[in-house]
């Protein structure tokens, strides 16, 4: 397989080469039109055009590309050192001041490339010098108002100067702003990874925890079911025993999902108003002591093809708002859903004590709370939801008090449905 490059390096090139197309037609004008060299404009001017063709096309497909085989990006390289070797050769050979220019693109080429292509691109710029020096023609002795071939020689080196440190400045400039940005790309990566391999292993666990709770939740059945029997009709203990029945059945329902196949868990098409207001039911029968203002703007008759973390995401950000709310002391929760264009965007607000200055409440790896009694799992979850299913989420202060947890995720509705 071909080694790549960044299809950058190609742009950078193709960039550095309109400002070399620029500087040598001016340094032509000056030195034939202006100081009246005797030198011929035609090879000069042929060279310029040729380097100018070839640019159009490098421009256009480097745009194109996301990356370059290293063979092209030498390519190019090598190209530029025959243009410069041409025009050096037919301006004064090694007594053009810009002789020294054979140097940038090795200097270029060392920090991006392989050091096959250094090599290659040195032993191109030791012959591009030697040609260029061995049938170059020779600057003619002037003198002038310009001064004589000396003083002209002079300005050159420190015009060439100018140039080179300002093409090395600009390309290492851009170089280490890519680097860096390079790093905080495989930085994410490697907590994205960590955080994921940490959610694999949770998995594993709750499925092996999910079939050790069968047996204990089937016996709490059987006895709650004893209790229903023999309790009064009407009384405080029936009541209470039906609710134990409810949340044991909610237990169950849980437990199955953790231990189902991860193929059952597959988007599946779903009245998007019904299934959320399942959710939302299904939270209240948990946390019947949170007083939930529900806002919301949803089709009725809209299906979507629904993916089951969705479903966590919003109970994991609803136990996360209610605990909040409660250490507080306050009791309310708020949530706000809407569908429009094939994105579902939610916000759950809660009525803590709100998020300080800098705080950063989504976690990089599990098991990192900022409650004392917390596991450190529903935000991590939360987040990992989002980003695999392409969304965004955004923690954020909630006014005088209180903090909000904004969401959106692409929920594309089933055509026909």
């Amino acid at each position: 397989m071909a080694t790549t490059v960044p299809a950058g390096l190609l742009r950078t090139l193709a960039t550095l080469r309109w400002v070399a197309v620029g500087g040598q037609s001016l340094v032509v004008l000056l030195a034939v039109h202006l100081l009246g060299l005797p030198l011929q404009s035609a090879p000069l001017w042929g060279g310029i055009a040729a380097l100018a063709l070839f640019n159009v096309w490098a421009w256009h497909r480097a745009r194109r590309l996301a990356e370059a085989t290293q063979g092209e990006a030498l390519l190019h390289v090598l190209v530029d050192l025959a243009n410069l070797a041409w025009m050096i050769a037919w301006s004064g050979g090694a007594m053009n001041p810009f002789a020294s220019l054979f140097l940038l693109p090795l200097a270029l080429v060392a920090v991006a490339m392989p050091w096959r292509a250094v090599l290659a691109v040195m032993l191109a710029c030791a012959a591009g010098y030697a040609v260029s020096t061995v049938f170059g023609r020779p600057l003619p002795h002037m003198h002038g108002v310009f001064g004589d071939t000396l003083d002209l020689h002079l300005w050159g080196m420190a015009v060439n100067f100018v140039v080179s440190g300002a093409v090395v400045t600009g390309f290492l400039t851009r170089l280490a702003q890519t680097l860096r940005e390079r790093e905080q790309e495989l930085a994410r990566l490697r907590e994205q990874f960590a955080r994921r391999e940490g959610i694999v292993a949770l998995a594993t666990h709750a499925a092996a925890v999910a079939h050790e709770l069968n047996t204990p939740l089937g016996t709490l059945t059987l006895m709650v079911e004893d209790v229903l029997a023999d309790a009064p009709a009407g009384s405080v203990q029936q009541a209470d025993a039906q609710l134990m029945a409810q949340l044991l059945d909610e237990c169950r329902d849980r437990v199955r999902q953790l231990a189902q196949p991860a193929d059952d868990s597959l988007a599946q098409p779903r009245l998007l108003r019904g299934v959320l207001d399942q959710l939302v039911e299904r939270w209240q029968l948990l946390r019947p002591a949170i007083q939930l203002d529900r806002q919301e703007q949803l089709p009725a008759d809209v299906v979507v093809n629904w993916d089951a973390g969705i479903g966590h995401l919003l109970q994991a950000l609803l136990n996360n708002a209610a605990d909040a709310s409660q250490a507080a002391g306050s009791a309310q929760v708020e949530l706000e859903m809407e569908w429009t264009d094939g994105l579902l965007r939610g916000c759950v607000r809660d009525f803590g004590r709100g998020v300080s200055a800098g705080e950063n409440l989504l976690p990089g790896r599990l098991f990192q709370s900022s409650k004392p009694d917390g596991l450190g799992v529903g935000l991590v979850l939360s987040h990992a939801t989002v980003e695999r299913l392409g969304g965004r989420l955004a923690v954020g202060s909630a006014g005088t008090f209180g903090a909000s947890v904004r969401f959106e995720l692409p929920l594309a509705s089933v055509a026909g449905a």
